[in-house]
């Protein structure tokens, strides 16, 4: 079976390197947070002091980092620490899962292939419950030789796996996927809370949509008005899911694509500054989906 490095176990990386476990794969884990890393070497996976360490002889590392600078950091390292592109061996995939800038995913594509390794960007698509599940949708960018070989490990943490171009494309595509659910989250809100100032019952006008011509992911999978789906955030005080900081971090990368090739995102724009409002309200560490109460009548 193969050996698996992995670095980074957030509410994402966690569950990720968890399915790589039970499928019986030797997985390294490192993360800052030693209660993230008991956490996993309590299911069977084994513990490195550095990053570097779990690295070292593993045949794929997997990174699932907060943004550019940590990935930059990581693999290329700085003055005082060794990057991962010096310890790995040629054989070894690297496959960053971060939702960086695609430019930043690039510079690393470059030096590891100067290098002659083969590094893939693999953001992904899914959510905490698709982590868990081992649904998630991986969007590729990389080699075909890349892409081949990273088959071993992700078709075990996903369900959907796309080759999007080369290194940096993975990224492009899940800026604009991430871009397009702020739009439909705000725009199913503010639908849902006109039905209710109106006096309809949240749950039918859902079911109604759902099957209308405004079905979208969010209704289907990930109502934001509270009570009306069971098991996501806004049934449980928007605790867990995908943190509105984490939507304005990309929500920005995806204006700074637009700004870079002159784009026109007037919608993708407006859902930013909805967002930041909402996350300077002190709701940054939230589930997106809480923007709904942004449209809710004030007791």
């Amino acid at each position: 079976m193969a050996t698996v490095a992995f670095i980074g176990l957030g509410n994402m990386g966690g569950p990720m390197a968890a399915n790589l476990i039970k499928a019986g794969m030797t997985v390294t884990v490192f993360d800052l947070n030693p209660v993230a890393v008991e956490a996993l070497t309590s299911q069977g996976a084994l513990c490195a002091k550095t990053a570097c360490g779990a690295a070292a002889s593993a045949d794929f590392v997997i990174t699932m980092l907060p943004a550019s600078k940590h990935v930059l950091g990581l693999y290329l390292g700085d003055a005082n620490n060794k990057g991962l592109l010096e310890v790995v061996s040629k054989h070894t995939l690297l496959i960053d899962c971060s939702t960086i800038d695609a430019d930043s995913a690039r510079i690393v594509g470059a030096k590891a292939a100067d290098m002659g390794i083969e590094f893939m960007d693999a953001p992904v698509s899914g959510g905490t419950a698709g982590a868990a599940a081992g649904t998630l949708t991986f969007i590729c960018g990389g080699s075909e030789a890349a892409y081949t070989q990273a088959q071993t490990v992700l078709t075990v943490m996903g369900g959907n796996i796309f080759h999007a171009g080369a290194v940096g494309a993975g990224q492009v595509a899940k800026i604009c996927n991430n871009m397009l659910l702020s739009v439909l989250m705000v725009g199913t809100s503010e639908s849902i809370q006109l039905g209710l100032d109106n006096g309809l019952d949240p749950k039918v006008l859902s079911d109604i949509m759902k099957v209308s011509s405004g079905g979208n992911w969010t209704l289907e999978k990930y109502n934001p008005c509270p009570d009306v789906m069971e098991n996501v955030p806004s049934s449980k005080g928007y605790q867990g899911g995908f943190m509105v900081d984490l939507m304005v971090k990309d929500l920005g990368l995806s204006q700074q694509a637009a700004l870079a090739s002159n784009s026109s995102t007037p919608m993708g724009s407006l859902a930013r500054s909805l967002y930041v409002n909402h996350a300077r309200q002190g709701n940054g560490s939230r589930d997106f989906s809480s923007i709904f109460e942004q449209f809710a009548k004030k007791k």
